[in-house]
């Protein structure tokens, strides 16, 4: 069982940028693939970015990309997401995800393990 908790959401004007955290405990943490998944008022959770066990490897949404820097340090269980150039649209809540796999399960949100979200707003 991997408990995922995340950190660093707030309120940012358009333009700024936000650093998002997420902690784990339980399971190897090296096991799992990692990304976050966002879902805003009325729309259904969406994928946003994902990382390889060993951090070699990323995928971005098409609407994040080079905006968003996706990262995790195995020795500290961390993940962290950089998210840069922040538009009103990017608002939602943010969840941090686990899973053993690396690939579809990322793009169709099945994957195992759920932070319990954390807020972004950005205001225009």
């Amino acid at each position: 069982q991997v408990h995922l908790v995340e950190s660093g959401g707030g309120l940012v004007q358009a333009g700024g940028s936000l650093r998002l955290s997420c902690g784990a405990s339980g399971g190897t943490f090296s096991s799992y693939s990692l990304g976050w998944f966002r879902q805003a008022p009325g729309k259904e959770r969406e994928f946003v970015a994902t990382i390889s066990w060993t951090g070699d490897s990323t995928y971005y949404a098409d609407s994040v990309k080079g905006r968003f820097t996706i990262s995790r340090d195995n020795a500290k269980r961390t993940m962290s997401v950089q998210m840069n150039s922040l538009k009103p649209e990017d608002t939602a809540v943010y969840y941090c995800a686990a899973d053993r796999a690396y690939g579809g399960s990322w793009l169709n949100g099945r994957v195992e393990y759920w932070g319990q979200g954390t807020q972004v707003t950005v205001s225009s």
